[in-house]
């Protein structure tokens, strides 16, 4: 909850990808709040009681929607599928815009990373929401400590950065509001 709370401050692209680590992570353990209590809550020694108890709720809210939104097994939130369309919805207002061309040069770039992701995955799914699957899938094999191609590594920082330029300016239309025309 606190990690979650200063991420979605600062970066809302971070914030995304922890939260798909939470709702994997929750799976993992059964979606169960006892294991988790033991298991990972546990493991944050600095915390007060107060502040692990909040952490407890916070988890034991996430494994209630997940219940309920019929995403106990896999998918993300609904709170988490929100945020992706306001992505996607702020990037096509961005490309959409004769005023971010630094945006629109930075999509251009790596367009051709989000063809072959989109031509070797579900193709359903918007370009956005792609590449942060990448970004994700990425984060995991590292995890694991998986080797990463060249190539691969290459693809990701330049993502990375196109994707991090996106979560700029979500937090800027969030704090500030932007101006398209």
């Amino acid at each position: 909850m606190y990690i979650a709370q200063e991420l979605r401050k600062k970066s809302i692209a971070e914030y995304l990808l922890y939260m798909w680590q939470m709702e994997d992570m929750i799976r993992a353990m059964g979606c169960s709040l006892p294991l988790i209590r033991k298991a990972y809550i546990s493991q944050f020694v600095d915390y007060t009681e107060e502040q692990k108890d909040n952490e407890i709720d916070w988890f034991g809210n996430l494994i209630r929607m997940m219940n309920e939104e019929g995403c106990r097994e896999y998918g993300h939130l609904k709170i988490n599928q929100i945020i992706m369309k306001d992505l996607v919805d702020l990037h096509n207002r961005l490309l959409q815009s004769a005023k971010f061309p630094y945006y629109n040069a930075a999509y251009y770039k790596v367009l051709p990373f989000i063809v072959e992701l989109r031509n070797k995955g579900d193709k359903e799914v918007n370009e956005i929401e792609n590449c942060f699957d990448a970004l994700y899938g990425v984060m995991m094999l590292r995890i694991q400590k998986k080797t990463i191609t060249p190539e691969t590594e290459h693809a990701i920082k330049e993502l990375t950065s196109f994707v991090g330029m996106l979560s700029d300016y979500y937090i800027k239309d969030r704090d500030e509001g932007l101006e398209f025309e």
